[in-house]
């Protein structure tokens, strides 16, 4: 995407919303352009008929239009930057929620392959500099190139010669602005990538805490944050100095300037050419126009940063998914809920090694299946694909001879529910997290929920019972409490199919048991499938599949396998030591 393809696309997408008020802060450009135009040609008539014609008639007049002139400058460029505020944080609003959403229905993998931090630092670093282009940009464009004319026509209107002379400075400031536009540009897309990888360790940090103190690593942490957050001072640092190396150039390029025209006007004053109202009047133009002149030149630098900006933030925002429904899909019905696999492939799409390799089994509706295997083996994978969290390489996934691929995914995920060994909760109360599965959800079905769970035990201890707040992913809560409160969630859904990633591991004997009669509860007459690495759970099961490399390698009943898998004896023999 070219640079006049993002700009077009940040005008028809953001900036045409708010075309209106940017006209209007336009219209109070042109005021101060007007003002700050009469404010040099006054000086005209003030210096001719006050002070060398002693005029009279105009020693008031004069002074109180300065006056109105002044104000009218200052009110109009206040209420056009405010309006330009407030366009700013619309736009950011805007572009933010964009992104959020856009990560929202973006594919897991999208998700997983790119840390946390980075996307954060698009939704703070990269959105201030887009709407800065948006906002701040335009109205100093048009500001500063209104004004810049008016002022040039005093300075043509007072001696055309000196004018000429004037607008030399123009292409030299603008030649300095181009280089060191592009620098900004380099050196803003570093900057990027180093408060992207500060954000992300400071993440870890806080994620970690726990792993950070007893590794006693508080020393080697500290080094680390040090060093990352000195790298991206450096380069913020580099940013402004590169932005202030204008301040120089434009000074010394003015200072010239003047004296040039003062030798020039010298010249032309002694020989009768220039009256020196006409002069000072000249000179006020100008002086006035180092303003304008300055921010013209540097806003291609400001343009240059917003432009990396957008290179990085609008590819998250038009990222497709690969997960997509087909069209004329149709509402996946379920009756019993049997769930077959034939043929499936899988990799992911950053690797060229297989995870699954033909994989066919049968979930029986109804009933409970394992899938048992070392770590690794691709039984995550299988469980990711019901509910399409990715989509198989090849092969087909039927429930009740229904296609997923054919099927609505809102209507197959809305049949679903998913307790994982890392139960993913919100820091809000309890109430709200088991009834973040049913909006709707009355009281009373809630409490039902936590009853069934065993949920109610540890929330009537809590000061404040379903209302107590638990932190970020539950972090007052223990582990046994955070799996039941998840278990809650999924009673609350009553989905038709339960997929049970581990919910049982890391769990003391007598808090297994509660959540073991708990998830009994929970899969009655429901199609189950389970990861599973508790006895308990496996001897459960009505069938067993033996995941290796991403085959199914054995499968049966349990007493069945003892005898017929020795990859499944091994892997029992070493779970009944641990256990």
């Amino acid at each position: 995407m070219t640079n006049l393809d993002i700009l077009k696309r940040l005008y028809n997408d953001y900036t045409k919303k708010f075309l209106f008020k940017i006209l209007l802060s336009v219209f109070f450009s042109l005021i101060v352009a007007g003002s700050t135009t009469a404010i040099a040609w006054l000086l005209d008539p003030a210096i001719k008929k006050i002070f060398i014609e002693k005029d009279q008639t105009l020693i008031l007049l004069i002074p109180i239009a300065i006056i109105i002139a002044f104000t009218a400058k200052g009110g109009s460029l206040y209420a056009a930057r405010i309006i330009l505020i407030k366009v700013a944080q619309e736009a950011t609003k805007m572009i933010q929620v964009q992104i959020v959403k856009s990560l929202i229905r973006a594919d897991t993998e999208i998700i997983e392959k790119k840390h946390s931090g980075k996307f954060t630092s698009h939704i703070t670093y990269d959105v201030t500099m887009i709407t800065n282009l948006v906002s701040t940009v335009i109205l100093n464009l048009t500001k500063d190139t209104l004004t810049l004319i008016g002022l040039v026509g005093v300075m043509f209107y007072q001696n055309w010669k000196l004018a000429l002379l004037a607008l030399i400075m123009i292409p030299l400031a603008s030649f300095a602005a181009r280089s060191l536009g592009k620098r900004v540009g380099k050196v803003t897309t570093q900057a990027q990538e180093k408060s992207g990888v500060f954000i992300t360790l400071l993440l870890e940090i806080i994620k970690n805490h726990k792993i950070i103190k007893i590794f006693q690593k508080e020393k080697y942490e500290s080094g680390r944050i040090e060093k990352y957050a000195g790298e991206l001072v450096e380069k913020l640092i580099k940013i402004q100095t590169v932005l202030q190396r204008a301040s120089p150039i434009m000074e010394t390029l003015t200072g010239i300037m003047i004296a040039i025209l003062i030798f020039y006007s010298g010249k032309l004053i002694i020989n009768d050419e220039l009256e020196i109202s006409n002069f000072f009047s000249f000179l006020a133009a100008m002086m006035l126009a180092y303003q304008p002149v300055r921010s013209l030149a540097t806003l291609n630098m400001s343009i240059s940063t917003g432009l990396s900006a957008a290179k990085r933030i609008l590819p998250v925002i038009d990222a497709e998914n690969k997960i997509i429904e087909k069209k004329n899909s149709n509402n996946l019905e379920i009756k019993k809920g049997t769930i077959i696999f034939r043929n499936i492939n899988f990799k992911y799409s950053a690797s060229n090694n297989e995870v699954l390799n033909s994989v066919n089994i049968e979930i029986a509706g109804g009933e409970m299946t394992s899938l048992v295997g070392h770590s690794g083996a691709g039984k995550s994978t299988i469980l990711n694909l019901i509910p399409r969290f990715y989509d198989a390489t090849s092969g087909d996934i039927l429930i009740d001879d229904q296609s997923i691929y054919d099927s609505k995914i809102s209507s197959l995920r809305s049949n679903i529910s998913l307790v994982n060994q890392d139960t993913l909760l919100f820091d809000d109360t309890i109430k709200n997290n088991i009834a973040y599965a049913k909006e709707d959800a009355t009281d009373e079905e809630i409490y039902e929920a936590a009853k069934l769970s065993f949920c109610d035990e540890f929330i009537n201890k809590m000061p404040d019972k379903f209302d107590t707040l638990i932190g970020e992913n539950g972090y007052r809560l223990s582990g046994g409490e955070k799996q039941r409160l998840s278990i809650a969630r999924a009673m609350l859904k009553k989905s038709k199919i339960i997929l049970l990633d581990e919910a049982t591991s890391s769990l003391d004997a007598e808090t297994e048991s509660k959540i073991q009669e708990a998830i009994k509860l929970l899969t009655i007459d429901r199609t189950t499938l389970v990861i599973a690495h508790r006895l308990s759970t496996i001897i459960k099961s009505k069938k067993i599949y033996v995941v290796d490399n991403g085959k199914i390698i054995d499968s049966g009943e349990h007493n069945q396998l003892l005898n017929s898998s020795t990859v499944y004896k091994n892997f029992y023999e070493k779970q009944l030591r641990k256990d």
